[in-house]
């Protein structure tokens, strides 16, 4: 019984693991985790973190061990001026240093890692839309071929059977045989299309999986794809304004550097240790220093007001980008569901007129029976047939990419 068992959920498990390969969503999660672009982002992140925590180090009291040791010889009165060399000096000091009144600039500075850190995750964010939308304009030709496909395959079936009945009419003399050697040119030019299809269909499933970083050589059949359209109230909390967001943010950011730039900055320090010329009593040259250093800017020939400028002008053109911006998404969104509607009406007059050709292409098939109708008339009703078809899907496929434009875009 527990063999049984094992089996059953193991083929449950084959067949769940091959369901999940035929939908879009595997091919995106698969592009995603396959993408350079965005494993340079988490890295960029990491680094961001990083250097978060090298700033935070470096606010810590920094001690180091100086050790300075020379020697200027005088031979025959020859040699450097003893009084600014000593001779000799030998020093090993333990020294301290920390800089005081610095936690504006440090706030500064941790914002703007911050904000850098926030554009690194809304870049990755738009990367995997663009990632999202090429994945899915790719996914889309193939189904459209599938759906060919699977026309081509149920028309050529169709055409197979006629052929057997058609034949045998031909030889009783109920048909002329140019009239068959007409529906015979028009059903292997269908299996030549059907052909020909096939190998543009194994060439863009091959395409979808380079793409998608998918390492696999099988073909299986697609499932539908789904867009879930987002509300247009929602479209300015969307990634892409996000960036101007966060450019503004950062103009703010840079102007508090500035101002920081400009504050007074205090800055103490002390050693410790052996730092003596030789010259006299050389082994009580053992010591402590300390001091402080301040520093005041006074003047600086304009720079921070230069600076601000210069911040102005990249403030104007991060607006001017975004009011470009609008305008372009919001005509692009207006052309789409313009091109939706007319594309789904497109849609429901082909059925209609596909439905009166399927109705016509029945009734005729009994009228072939009895030699009531000429061939070319039936052969005449195929091919609009086979073409309304064709219209049908192309018009779906073109739906559907519209609406995978309408998707990247409302995000």
């Amino acid at each position: 019984m527990k063999r049984y068992l094992l089996l059953f959920f193991c083929i449950q498990a084959v067949l769940f693991s091959s369901a999940q390969k035929n939908n879009l969503d595997y091919f995106v999660s698969q592009a995603l985790a396959s993408s350079p672009l965005l494993k340079g982002y988490e890295y960029q992140l990491s680094s961001l973190s990083l250097d978060s925590m090298i700033l935070r180090a470096s606010l810590k009291t920094q001690v180091n061990f100086v050790s300075n040791n020379s020697y200027a010889p005088v031979i025959k009165g020859w040699g450097y001026d003893e009084v600014i060399t000593n001779g000799q000096q030998i020093s090993a000091l333990a020294s301290a240093n920390r800089v005081l009144f610095n936690k504006k600039n440090v706030n500064a500075q941790m914002a703007g890692f911050q904000l850098q850190g926030e554009m690194a995750r809304n870049n990755r964010r738009i990367t995997e839309l663009d990632i999202r939308r090429t994945i899915a304009e790719q996914y889309i030709t193939v189904y459209g071929e599938q759906l060919s496909l699977e026309f081509n395959d149920h028309i050529n079936e169709m055409l197979r059977r006629e052929d057997s009945m058609l034949k045998k009419l031909t030889q009783d003399n109920v048909f002329k045989q140019a009239e068959y050697l007409s529906f015979v040119v028009t059903r292997q030019q269908q299996l030549l299309n059907t052909s020909q299809l096939r190998i543009q269909y194994a060439y863009d499933f091959a395409g979808l999986n380079y793409l998608s970083g998918v390492v696999d050589t099988a073909i299986f059949v697609l499932a539908e794809p789904v867009f879930n359209s987002i509300p247009a109230e929602t479209a300015f909390h969307s990634s892409f304004f996000k960036q101007f967001e966060l450019d503004s943010l950062k103009l703010v950011n840079d102007r508090s550097i500035i101002d920081v730039g400009y504050l007074p900055k205090v800055n103490i320090f002390g050693d410790g240790g052996y730092n003596s010329s030789l010259a006299y009593r050389a082994y009580r040259n053992f010591g402590t220093s300390v001091g402080v250093n301040i520093t005041v800017p006074i003047y600086d020939g304009k720079q921070k007001k230069l600076k601000y400028s210069r911040l102005a002008i990249e403030e104007r053109t991060i607006q001017f980008n975004k009011d470009v911006f609008t305008r372009q998404r919001e005509q692009q969104l207006f052309q789409l569901r313009q091109q939706l509607m007319q594309t789904e009406e497109q849609i429901d007059l082909i059925n209609k007129q596909v439905k009166y050709i399927e109705t016509l292409i029945t009734v005729n098939e009994r009228l072939l029976a009895t030699g009531d109708i000429r061939l070319t008339d039936f052969i005449l009703a195929l091919n609009n047939y086979f073409n309304a078809k064709n219209l049908v899907t192309q018009n779906y496929v073109s739906r559907l990419k519209i609406l995978n434009q309408l998707n990247y875009w409302e995000k």
